[in-house]
């Protein structure tokens, strides 16, 4: 978990063709180069698996798409957290707006996750979730309203409120923001407003330039350090 540092941009390469199998390992590749030149905090998260694969070829953090809150044993068709450490995963995202889970679901894979010394990054879609997903002391909160999601209006410009307002009522856990982040000028905006850093996906997979938009938004990373 120590090998997560704020402020911090993670690229959600969800299922897109243009970060899957050897493709995700050059856009993660792509991501570490430019954090190094900008001296940023960058993490990717692809498929768990690419997981192996991209985390043996890069330093900077791997993040799972999702896992599951089992032991080693009979959990067929489960993700086991110990086996995304074993694999080269740093962390994982939680209850994603395309992979809700149950409240309950979600308190358990964060205990699980303290066993294993996993990093957790929760998501909420509102103020109201994400206070109550802050009591389970995850190790970040992710907002993004689920209608801007996929967008071309990032949730700094369509509502910042939301942003302030959520760095308000979380106290002690970093605020990650998601949604819509699309440009050098959305993430600066975030960090302005408190957050502790973003998660971006079609900004940068379905780019023509990935490394031109990562430049931009390494940045506004160092513009506004932690």
């Amino acid at each position: 978990m120590d090998k997560v540092n704020f402020p911090v941009l993670i690229t959600n390469f969800k299922t897109y063709e243009s970060a899957t199998g050897i493709e995700a390992l050059k856009l993660a590749k792509i991501h570490e180069s430019v954090a190094a030149e900008f001296g940023v905090n960058f993490a990717v998260c692809p498929q768990v698996v690419d997981i192996w694969m991209v985390a043996s070829e890069v330093q900077i953090p791997v993040f799972a798409h999702h896992f599951d809150a089992v032991t080693h044993g009979q959990f067929t068709g489960h993700i086991l957290p110990e086996a995304l450490k074993m694999a080269g995963a740093d962390g994982s995202l939680l209850n994603h707006a395309e992979k809700r889970i149950p409240f309950q679901q979600i308190a358990e894979s964060i205990k699980r996750a303290r066993e294993v010394g996993f990093f957790t990054l929760v998501c909420a879609r509102d103020i109201e979730e994400a206070q109550k997903i802050a009591e389970l002391k995850p190790d970040a909160v992710a907002i993004e309203p689920p209608e801007l999601i996929g967008g071309d209006i990032s949730v700094s410009t369509a509502s910042p409120d939301i942003i302030k307002k959520a760095v308000e009522v979380i106290k002690g856990i970093p605020v990650i923001v998601g949604a819509g982040v699309k440009t050098g000028e959305d993430i600066k905006i975030a960090l302005k407003l408190g957050a502790k850093g973003v998660l971006v996906a079609s900004g940068v997979t379905k780019a023509k330039d990935p490394r031109k938009v990562l430049v931009d938004f390494a940045k506004a990373l160092s513009s506004c350090p932690a």
